[in-house]
């Protein structure tokens, strides 16, 4: 038996792919094509359709790295094809069947119009179904000639940047043809893939199997293998029954969307994902109208952005299909962002953003946060998806940890404020799927809800390079509509799905907090310039609106910036793509981060001086942008250290308050009589004393950094993996430890080191009057490869777990490994700052762009514990860039001694809001001030609607109820709390007191944003 079914799957396996495959086109007729290759950058076709076209045969080669090639194509049907089904097929040269990175191309009629594009998986654009004979074809061909990045696995490669990739060509273009589909043939060898493939995962003793294959054995004797064509309507008339068996009552249901996930960037540049938009969605457009049941879900208003400014005609086509329900438009967000490291105001504008672009062009307001690929979701994600009007929210990645399987593919998610979000993702474990039977046995198996749901989601098409569904995919879901043996598979709009799924699932089916990704956890450290760049865009965006509206209401004549702060944050948001942010993209990508920072930090700053300069004056005075009162040292416009008071979003001359302590420098210690810095001769932190507590702060040299072996098992930008602890070296060769400041209001030490392959640390450990915060201002010429370097503060405390700053709030991490969960976590992200304590004390480490951490505990031989917190603070991957990360970096972490978490949340904004001295003529009084310091906040802004009111974006911080009143600088006659798109929610409207207040109640963690009406 086991010989039998041996032959008759092989059998069927050689007539399928050499016989009945070969045979779909039956008859085929050779294009004449012509080229003309750009010589730089991508142009328009106006242009390519002005110049002059060379004869290009096939089999020649085209296409440097990253090149444009046009080809101009003709030719004429044949008057004796008239009555079949007629197409145009091009292999432009592709390597093999993964669309999306490598050669792909737009046709284009004489017009203009684009019609289709062409990749591995989609050579064919339609002509005439049937043809009358005569037809012309003249098309325009935009080829793009991509390398493929990963062609030879995970190695470096100099493709990733037109600096490196050479010249060239890449490709051989070896078919242009006029062809006729044989219909017949076409649907014979879908109908058996179909039953194969389910065949093939049926269990042996399965009756359903063995009917499948002796019928697939007794079918294939009627074909002639000589006339495919002749005999194929037989066999299939033959397959029909076993075909036609419906799926049993209970048989597990998919909902089909048709997806196509096109990265902002990766393995490509933004302008190239520019032109996959358009390939893609003029594929999908073009499939709608053949399949009317048909329904394409696409996200990332940003791309839509693309196509309507650049690709009219394609965009005419993408509003037909909404309106006739084809097209759902997902997500909300501007880009299909990364899920950890955006702050939480960008992920507020990532959704405002997205959910009015989807309002504003197409009347339609999304439900769903729709992010499959992201590298793991914050648990402020839940409370900020509900405040954008969102119901559900689907993910895919999960599926990829590397040690837990999540107990659950439809549960309730819960965020750090108890906000709860319907939430799924795909037991199918693709956002690629294509109907195989594979993925739709594997859906079935790996569901983990049985007998609590019956359903699941599966977005099928070719992504992450894009392309789409295909015809192939759509008829693969017709025949698995209600088929034995299988899934049913609905397509359907996913907003159908989540309504029918919500029903099912139980209210207590509940997963709390973070949604950790047990993988790609170098994702919070790779390309530390790209990070710091947002980072650093992200408060100062927060400062140029601040003072922009205070500028606003207090100067008349000054306006407020509404079209450059949106292109700016717009800017930003798009940067912050999951293969941006992370640090995963080629060289391309990240260089031209960089320099997209740099133009929105230039940008940003003339906004703020220009508010600034509104409110007029000569005399030196201080800004506070930060939502806590500041008293610290800065520097006076004569290079001087001033000691200055200014309150929380406010200003004050400079100079104002009485001075502290001063700092005593001495023998290379610094002490201002909060703390007490000791330098061992090596230059790490021998001693921390906390004169307060009258407590050592150490338990070991601190702001020790070692230098760790880091190259994962595969994924080199992405993966940290848990080895890379276990081979080090710490660096304690120090060139020179210098005294640079020695008080009075300044102490600094300057230590030197070189190491490796011609790699420099130079840092300053700053200790300023008044302060207990201890500043390691660091410069690094990273030379390294796969290497990373980790600055470890050993402290003295028994902490049982840390907690870390996320988005709008902080989470509690254990800092023991009892199960398999917690030891995933080796590795984690955190904001601003993070913090570890036991009852009465606690120390908190700050930074000015670090995401990664671990934190581990320790036991030592006296009994005592140690806990160390090690940032991680550069690495050194090679691919996808051969040269990340090289090159110079300058940031800043610091040890803030005695702690609580209310001093690291606001010493973390204190350290990325740098104190600002500029001319007045009078002290600037906070917009908007809380009279409680848990409620803080974290937005200041005019209104959207243009209509004068102040828009406050605030959060309960420290993770407890918090009352508090709310004051403005400003007459204000009305106060409403609003949605994330500032429109007015049900509630009534707040209460403005006697006195200007607005009292507020807020739960732990909750989000508030507040409409202010100006008297």
């Amino acid at each position: 038996m086991h010989d039998e079914r041996r032959r008759i799957e092989e059998r069927v396996a050689r007539i399928l792919e050499q016989r009945i495959q070969p045979a779909v086109h039956a008859a085929t007729l050779p294009l004449s094509v012509a080229a003309w290759e750009a010589p730089d950058e991508p142009v328009s076709f106006a242009e390519a359709a002005s110049r002059t076209y060379e004869p290009f045969a096939m089999g020649t080669r085209w296409g440097p790295p990253w090149g444009t090639t046009w080809f101009r194509v003709r030719g004429e049907v044949p008057a004796e094809w008239a009555g079949r089904r007629v197409e145009t097929v091009f292999d432009l040269g592709f390597v093999d069947d993964r669309p999306g990175t490598q050669a792909e191309a737009l046709v284009h009629t004489l017009d203009g119009s684009p019609l289709k594009a062409v990749n591995p998986q989609n050579q064919y654009v339609p002509l005439a179904r049937p043809a009358a004979g005569g037809e012309r074809v003249d098309y325009l061909i935009e080829a793009a000639s991509n390398p493929d990045i990963l062609a030879d696995g995970f190695v470096p490669t100099p493709l990733g940047d037109r600096a490196t990739a050479g010249r060239e060509p890449l490709y051989t273009f070896s078919r242009a043809d006029l062809a006729v589909l044989d219909e017949e043939v076409w649907h014979l060898g879908l109908d058996i893939s179909v039953l194969r493939e389910l065949m093939l995962e049926l269990g042996e003793h399965e009756p359903r199997r063995h009917e499948i294959m002796h019928a697939l054995d007794h079918a294939l004797d009627a074909l002639d293998l000589d006339d495919i064509s002749g005999t194929a309507s037989g066999v299939r008339r033959l397959l029909r029954p076993v075909l036609a068996r419906p799926a049993h009552a209970s048989a597990h249901l998919v909902s089909a969307v048709g997806h196509a996930h096109i990265d902002t960037a990766w393995l490509w540049p933004i302008r190239e994902t520019k032109r996959k938009t358009a390939r893609t969605f003029s594929n999908v457009t073009a499939l709608a109208e053949e399949y009317e049941e048909f329904v394409f879900a696409c996200s990332q208003a940003q791309q839509y952005a693309w196509v309507r400014d650049t690709y009219p005609k394609v965009w005419e086509r993408i509003k037909k299909a909404v309106a006739d329900g084809q097209w759902a438009p997902v997500g909300g967000m501007w880009v299909e962002s990364d899920g950890n490291l955006p702050g939480g105001e960008a992920v507020a504008r990532q959704l405002i953003h997205g959910k009015r672009f989807f309002i504003e062009q197409f009347g339609i307001e999304t439900k769903g946060i729709w992010l499959p690929d992201s590298f793991g979701y914050n648990a402020a994600y839940p409370q900020l998806a509900k405040l954008a009007g969102n119901e559900w929210f689907l993910t895919q990645k999960l599926s990829w940890n590397q040690t837990n399987k999540l107990p659950h593919h439809s549960f309730w998610w819960e965020g750090i404020d108890g906000s709860r979000i319907f939430t799924h993702f795909p037991p199918v474990d693709t956002y690629n799927a294509v109907f195989s039977g594979r993925e739709m046995a594997h859906a079935v198996r790996n569901y983990q809800d049985k007998g609590r749901g019956t359903r699941s989601l599966a977005p099928f098409g070719h992504g992450d390079g894009g392309g789409g569904p295909t015809r192939e995919m759509m008829e693969r879901a017709r025949r698995l509509a209600d088929l034995e043996g299988s899934a049913k598979v609905r397509v359907e709009h996913p907003d159908a799905f989540f309504a029918a799924a919500r029903e099912e699932i139980p209210a207590d089916q509940v997963w709390s907090g973070e949604l950790y990704l047990e993988l790609h956890r170098a994702t919070y450290t790779s390309q530390a310039r790209t990070k710091q760049g947002n980072r650093r865009s992200e408060h100062r965006l927060r400062e140029a609106e601040l003072w922009a509206t205070a500028a606003t209401l207090h100067a008349p004549g000054h306006a407020y910036p509404y079209e450059q702060l949106d292109r700016l944050w717009k800017t930003v948001l798009l940067h912050q793509f999951h293969d941006i942010l992370p640090g995963s993209s080629i060289a391309w990508v990240h260089r031209e981060a960089e320099a997209e920072y740099g133009r929105v930090a230039r940008e940003v700053e003339a906004l703020t001086s220009r508010a600034l300069a509104a409110l007029g004056g000569a005399t030196p005075y201080v800004f506070n942008t930060s939502p806590r009162a500041r008293a610290e040292v800065v520097t006076g416009p004569d290079g001087a250290a001033v000691y200055t008071e200014v309150p929380a979003g406010g200003s004050a001359p400079l100079g104002t308050g009485t001075a502290p302590q001063p700092v005593s420098v001495a023998d290379g210690v610094l002490d201002n009589g909060l703390v007490r810095v000791e330098f061992a001769e090596d230059g790490t932190l021998a001693s921390v004393r906390d004169l307060v507590a009258g407590r050592e702060v150490l338990a070991a040299p601190g702001n020790l950094l070692r230098l760790h072996s880091d190259l994962p098992n595969y994924w080199d930008a992405w993966d940290i993996d848990k080895h890379y602890k276990n081979r080090c070296t710490d660096l304690l060769d120090a060139e020179s430890v210098t005294v640079v400041e020695s008080g009075p209001l300044v102490g600094a030490v300057r230590i030197e080191r070189a190491f490796g392959k011609g790699s420099r640390i130079v840092q300053r450990v700053t200790v300023r009057a008044g302060s207990r915060r201890i500043d390691v201002e660091t410069e690094i010429d990273w030379h390294e490869t796969e290497k990373i370097v980790k600055a470890a503060f050993p402290v003295d405390v028994r902490a049982e777990r840390s907690t870390a700053e996320i988005q709008f709030g902080h989470v509690h991490r254990p800092t023991h490994t009892n199960t398999s969960w917690e030891a995933a976590r080796f590795e984690v992200y955190g904001h601003r700052w993070v913090h570890v304590g036991e009852p009465g004390y606690g120390v908190a480490v700050i930074n000015d762009s670090t995401y990664g951490h671990d934190v581990a505990r320790t036991t030592r031989e006296d009994g005592g514990t140690t806990t160390t917190v090690s940032l991680s603070l550069v690495r050194a991957p090679r691919v996808p860039d051969p040269e990340a990360d090289r090159g110079m970096h300058r940031f800043t972490y610091a040890l803030l001694p005695g702690a609580t978490v209310e001093d690291a949340i606001a010493e973390g904004y204190a350290l990325n809001l740098p104190l600002r001295v500029a001319d007045a003529d009078r002290s600037i009084e906070p917009l908007v001030s809380s009279d409680n310091p848990a409620v803080t906040v974290e937005a200041v802004k005019l209104a959207d609607d243009r209509s004068g009111d102040v828009v406050v974006r605030l959060y309960e911080s420290h993770g407890g109820r918090a009352h508090a009143t709310l004051r403005a600088g400003f007459p204000l006659t009305g106060a409403r709390i609003t949605d994330l798109l500032e429109r007015p929610l049900p509630d009534e409207p707040l209460t403005v007191g006697d006195d200007g207040g607005v009292a507020l109640t807020l739960r732990p963690f909750q989000i508030l944003t507040l409409r202010l009406k100006r008297g």
